[in-house]
């Protein structure tokens, strides 16, 4: 068998086998991954390197919290007693308080509480969640002048993109809307900040069929169903407009659908 592929050629029948050996010799040549729009792209045996993938739903965790600062500082005034209800938030939060609450600082206690939510730490997390949740149900009236500062520990929270960690958020805000006189209306020039992550997870939900499952405050997709028509109850009346530009899929519950009038008989 000749090795030169000159000679090859020069035989009968022979020039498709030859083609056929450069080409599978071509195709045994390394290729190399170059940047997009570089001059290298443009050399022979170079592949564009493919963007890189974006996943939305990765969890972005905090390095460390406010309210950890505080808490490892000694600076907060309570303590866990007891375990949590999930059931039911406005049973009687099981914090031991060094002080009586309703003397605290709000503007300066509440926010350092919510930024907790966004922590790591299960333990550190739910001593933040109890107390904000303890210190909203003991004196209501005081989350209304509060509520423009606790605008970024709530984003905060939602940018984690941790399930657990949207939930816990989303029933304080719901707890503030529900108490705080007031809070559902002034919530609705902050819903650009805030319900931006609630279109990623609005559709994450469990088809049941005909069963019911009494663990809906453990889904996210349903908590924010039900986060968005309470704000759409108690936000006025241009609360639905700036909720459907933040999530388009959401219909509103309180207003009636928009029906063709019935044609009259003649």
């Amino acid at each position: 068998m000749c090795t030169k592929t000159n000679e090859r050629a020069t035989r009968l029948h022979e020039p498709g086998r030859v083609c056929r050996e450069l080409l599978y010799l071509r195709s045994k040549v390394p290729v190399r991954e170059v940047p997009a729009f570089t001059f290298q792209a443009l050399q022979p045996n170079t592949v564009v390197k493919p963007p890189p993938k974006i996943d939305i739903f990765k969890r972005k965790p905090v390095k460390e919290t406010v309210f950890k600062i505080y808490f490892n500082r000694g600076d907060i005034p309570c303590v866990m007693s007891g375990r949590s209800s999930k059931q039911d938030p406005t049973k009687e939060r099981p914090v031991k308080w060094h002080c009586v609450p309703e003397n605290l600082d709000y503007c300066y206690y509440l926010p350092i509480f919510v930024d907790g939510l966004a922590d790591m730490d299960y333990d550190t997390r739910l001593l933040a969640v109890n107390g904000a949740i303890d210190l909203i149900m003991r004196s209501p009236k005081k989350v209304l002048p509060v509520l423009p500062k606790l605008i970024l520990p709530l984003k905060r929270a939602f940018q984690t993109r941790d399930k657990r960690i949207i939930i816990s958020a989303l029933q304080v805000i719901q707890l503030m809307v529900r108490l705080g006189p007031c809070v559902g209306q002034a919530l609705v020039p902050f819903y650009r900040q805030l319900l931006a992550v609630c279109n990623l997870y609005k559709n994450i939900n469990v088809n049941l069929g005909e069963g019911i499952d009494p663990d809906r405050n453990c889904r996210i997709g349903d908590v924010i169903e039900d986060t968005l028509k309470l704000l759409e109850y108690c936000g006025g009346p241009n609360a639905f407009i700036n909720i459907k530009y933040m999530v388009p899929t959401y219909e509103s519950s309180v207003f009636p659908k928009c029906e063709a009038p019935e044609p009259r008989e003649a």
